[in-house]
């Protein structure tokens, strides 16, 4: 899906634009090493969270089950600038539920493209609800801006909290209550 070819030469465009010599040792190989980190971080263009989520097991359980802190890195969609952080991701099981590694992964899938976190939030809850089917989802992102670290208003260390809520956690004020708890202890 990723064409290096075409992100090589717009890198050697960028470092042109800049006034650099693309020729340079130390620039000289910036464009392949660029278009192959672009290939890692943005892994998850064309995945589908059906793939970790598919794999599910019965289960009798019917309270919350929460996976907190896990970590992930994005990139921001309107300066191409990472923003990093913490996802906490809960749900009400309806019969069955997913190894934990698959909410991991699921984040992961949504993280490793090109967006905003309010999205990628929304995106995470939308994507446990329809394929597994459970009573209630919530999801809850904090995370760094390199866009505000680095570059405008430049205030390290702010973050920015999203969070979605479907089923059960949009019906019952209290479980998301206790969600924010968990998430917090």
């Amino acid at each position: 899906m990723i064409d290096k070819k075409k992100i090589e030469e717009g890198v050697r465009l960028m470092l042109e634009g800049l006034g650099e010599d693309i020729s340079r040792e130390g620039l000289a190989e910036t464009p392949q090493r660029i278009a192959r980190m672009y290939e890692e971080l943005f892994a998850g263009l064309g995945k589908d969270a059906k793939e970790p989520l598919s794999k599910t097991f019965h289960t009798d359980h019917r309270e919350m089950v929460v996976e907190k802190d896990i970590l992930f890195y994005s990139m921001c969609e309107h300066h191409f600038l990472p923003f990093y952080g913490k996802a906490h991701v809960a749900y009400v099981p309806n019969g069955k539920v997913v190894g934990l590694s698959k909410l991991a992964r699921t984040v992961e899938i949504y993280a490793k493209r090109p967006q905003i976190q309010e999205q990628m939030t929304v995106q995470i809850a939308d994507a446990l609800m329809e394929h597994l089917k459970p009573k209630g989802v919530a999801v809850m992102l904090e995370a760094e801006h390199m866009c505000m670290t680095m570059r405008g208003v430049k205030k390290p260390g702010s973050r920015t909290v999203t969070y979605a809520k479907r089923g059960l956690f949009e019906e019952e004020e209290a479980l998301m209550d206790r969600f924010f708890r968990f998430v917090k202890g």
